[in-house]
């Protein structure tokens, strides 16, 4: 299963990345009104580095960590202060930090068969051994909700575009993303698919799961001024000690 190689990594980047910058605004307000003003900041599912640029910019020390090599690269190009490494959130070492976050549905991701069922339980473990007491983990997750959408759509930009094709599983709380992509190369369009598979988790489930994983949890509906979009929930979870 690919997992945003070059071309839809360019794509992802030049044609969604304002999630990614809206969002950054609401986040570091989030993060200074918890305690966390400066130190070290881990973003899990870094993607393209927008967000990790613009950690860097606030001044904070900032490490990305992504599963896509060609994400890691434009990571690298976009936020040259920070540090990246490629791996999985799965099994991926995550150094002691002030904050982390996983912005962009990571943890709703497929790429590494098989994703066991406590798969999300052990992530926030494994984070709340990593953040110091009173650390703060700032992350979304799509909901059920999200099956809620159209099956097929198609957006392009000046040197690029992308066929999507969704499947619901409404027994498994799956969504599968089968996507075409046409990227411009000289005088003529590369075309390459990739197909992603995400779990889809309730809110009530999410905010459980972080309290039992020794988390505050409060469930958001936007980062700061950016509301999120319907079937995309946030959450904000503070470390106990």
């Amino acid at each position: 299963m690919g997992a945003y190689e070059e071309d839809l990594a360019y794509v992802h980047d030049v044609g969604f990345g304002g999630f990614a910058s809206d969002s950054a605004p609401g986040l570091l307000d989030l993060l200074r009104k918890n305690g966390v003003s400066r130190g070290r900041v881990c973003d899990l599912g870094c993607g393209s580095g927008i967000w990790t640029r613009a950690l860097t910019d606030a001044g904070y020390e900032a490490e990305g960590i992504d599963f896509s090599a060609a994400m890691i690269a434009l990571a690298r190009k976009r936020a040259p202060r920070a540090r990246f490494r490629q791996g999985s959130f799965l099994d991926v070492e995550l150094a002691p930090c002030d904050a982390l976050t996983a912005i962009g549905e990571v943890f709703n991701y497929v790429f590494d068969p098989p994703c066991e069922p406590d798969a999300l339980p052990k992530i926030f473990h494994r984070i709340h051994r990593a953040l110091r007491p009173g650390g703060v983990f700032l992350f979304d997750l799509a909901g059920p909700a999200r099956m809620d959408g159209r099956n097929h759509a198609f957006r392009q930009g000046k040197d690029w575009a992308i066929l999507l094709e969704r499947e619901y599983d409404r027994e498994r709380l799956e969504l599968t993303r089968h996507m075409t992509v046409f990227r411009k190369r000289g005088n003529s369009y590369r075309r390459s698919q990739e197909t992603h598979k995400q779990k889809l988790y309730a809110p009530a489930l999410v905010a459980e799961e972080l309290r039992a994983a020794g988390f505050r949890a409060r469930h958001l509906q936007s980062y700061g001024k950016m509301k999120l979009p319907r079937g995309l929930g946030g959450f904000l979870g503070i470390a106990k000690g």
